[in-house]
């Protein structure tokens, strides 16, 4: 719960007394690789805090393939925050690359909460504009305007993250095949 907390403070500090309600409602939960936290056409019921482990945020093409977005880390929020904002089913499934261990808490309490405590109100708009609104914007405009190519050199900017990326993961994300990815990666090397 520590680390928790103390993610939350690098958006903004919490109170005592927000703290003891938002811990009121939080629960800590496994989840094994390959476990859905989120269904596609579901609604969104919960926020997470990553403690540890690795998750895939999703969608399916019309052929089936996974078509992933983005990929969360140890320390990080993820939530199907669109499906939440517009109270609609996630068109997202959330998924563990690898065993996960996770702070959860229900998205309905969440917003009530964040009607009361003022604080907590502040954390969570300086969460989206930071995360939402700062460092989407470069991911979308890199969609439409960069390779394959380019956007891989940005992925091995972060090669922890990399590294612990399975390649069709990694092609899914890029928006290519794994012999498209294979043959960037020769090309690199």
């Amino acid at each position: 719960m520590k680390e928790f907390l103390e993610q939350i403070s690098t958006y903004y500090p919490l109170s005592e007394e927000t703290v003891d309600a938002l811990v009121n409602v939080c629960t800590e939960e496994k989840y094994h690789k390959n476990d859905l936290l989120q269904e596609a056409g579901a609604a969104a019921r919960y926020y997470y805090f990553i403690q540890s482990g690795l998750i895939g945020y999703y969608t399916l093409d019309e052929k089936g393939d996974s078509v992933y977005k983005i990929f969360f880390e140890e320390k990080t929020f993820v939530a199907s925050t669109a499906a939440i904002i517009k109270d609609k089913p996630s068109d997202f499934n959330i998924i563990a690359l690898e065993d996960c261990s996770v702070i959860k808490y229900p998205v309905k309490a969440f917003r009530e909460m964040i009607g009361k405590y003022h604080d907590l109100a502040l954390f969570h708009i300086h969460y989206l504009e930071k995360n939402w609104v700062v460092k989407k914007e470069p991911l979308e405009i890199s969609l439409k305007h960069e390779t394959a190519r380019q956007r891989y050199l940005q992925l091995l900017e972060n090669k922890p993250l990399h590294d612990r990326l399975k390649q069709h993961h990694i092609a899914s994300y890029l928006g290519i095949t794994p012999t498209q990815l294979s043959r960037i990666k020769k090309d690199i090397n």
